[in-house]
C-alpha cells in the first residue's frame, strides 16, 4: 500500500516527459518572444519574417535608400528605392533594408541617417503603432537623457532622468532631420507602412528574375550587386523593371 503514494510523489517530484534541452553551442532563452506576425519561439539574427513595405511619411514622400548610401524622401509612387523589407530582429524592434539598394538603414551618434552595408546595433530601431495606422521609428542605440525638473521623479540624491527617442523623419522638403530634433509626435516622423501595389510586385519579380540568372547580358549586368546603377536616376531605373520581362541569360 505504500507503494503507491511513493510513486505519485516521485512523479511530482521528477515528471517523466522529456525536456527540452540545449545543445552545448546554442543557448537557452527562458524567454517566449514574438515577432510582428504573432508567433511564437526564439527568432534567430534577422530570423523573423520580412515585411516588404513603402514607408510613406505623413509629409507626403516615401523613404528611400539609394544604393550610393544617400537617404532622403521620393514623391514618385512607383519608385523602387522606396521598397524596404522590415525584419524583427527581437520584440517590437526592426531592421530595415532597402530592397533595390541591399543597404541597411541606420542612424549615428550624431543623430544621421545613413545606409550601412552590413546590419549593425545602429540599424535597430523600435517600431511603435500610433493613431491612424501610422508608425514610429525610433533608434534603439542612440537616444537623449534628459534630467527631470525639481522636484519630480525619485527622491534619492542622484536626479533622475527620462529618456527622449530620436526617430527616422523626413521634413517636407523629402530630407532626412537628425534625431535629436524630433519627436514622435512630428508630422515628419510618422510613417504609414503601405502594402506594395502590382507595378511595385512587378519589379520585385523581375529584379529577383535578374539576381537568379547565371549570366546576365547588358543592359541587366549593372543591376546585378556592385552595377553602375548607384548613378542612375529612379525614374530612368523605374523605366527599366516597367519594361516586359525579357530572358536574362545569354
Amino acid at each position: 500500500m505504500l507503494m503507491i503514494p511513493l510513486l505519485v510523489l516521485a512523479s511530482l517530484l521528477d515528471p517523466v516527459w522529456p525536456r527540452a534541452r540545449c545543445s552545448p553551442s546554442q543557448g537557452c532563452d527562458p524567454r517566449q518572444r514574438r515577432d510582428a506576425g504573432g508567433r511564437g519561439g526564439v527568432y534567430e539574427h534577422l530570423g523573423g519574417a520580412p515585411r516588404r513595405r513603402k514607408l510613406y511619411c505623413a509629409t507626403k514622400y516615401h523613404l528611400q535608400i539609394h544604393p550610393n548610401g544617400k537617404i532622403d524622401g521620393s514623391l514618385e509612387e512607383n519608385n523602387p528605392f522606396s521598397i524596404m523589407e522590415i525584419t524583427a530582429v527581437d520584440v517590437g524592434v526592426v531592421a530595415i533594408k532597402g530592397l533595390f539598394s541591399g543597404k541597411y538603414l541606420a542612424m549615428n551618434d550624431k543623430g544621421r541617417l545613413y545606409a550601412s552595408e552590413v546590419f549593425n546595433k545602429e540599424c535597430e530601431f523600435v517600431e511603435r503603432i500610433h493613431e491612424l495606422g501610422y508608425n514610429t521609428y525610433a533608434s534603439r542605440q542612440h537616444f537623449t537623457e534628459q534630467p527631470l525638473p525639481p522636484g519630480t521623479g525619485s527622491s534619492s540624491k542622484r536626479r533622475a532622468t527620462v529618456r527622449r527617442q530620436w526617430y527616422i523623419s523626413i521634413n517636407g522638403k523629402g530630407r532626412p532631420r537628425r534625431g535629436f530634433k524630433t519627436r514622435s509626435t512630428d508630422k515628419a516622423s510618422l510613417f504609414l507602412p503601405r502594402v506594395l501595389g502590382n507595378k511595385d510586385h512587378e519589379m520585385v519579380r523581375k529584379l529577383r528574375d535578374i539576381q537568379g540568372a547565371g549570366e546576365a547580358s547588358w543592359p541587366e549586368q549593372k543591376f546585378l550587386p556592385g552595377g553602375a546603377w548607384e548613378a542612375m536616376p529612379p525614374e530612368t531605373l523605374r523605366q527599366f523593371f516597367e519594361k516586359p520581362t525579357k530572358s536574362c541569360s545569354r
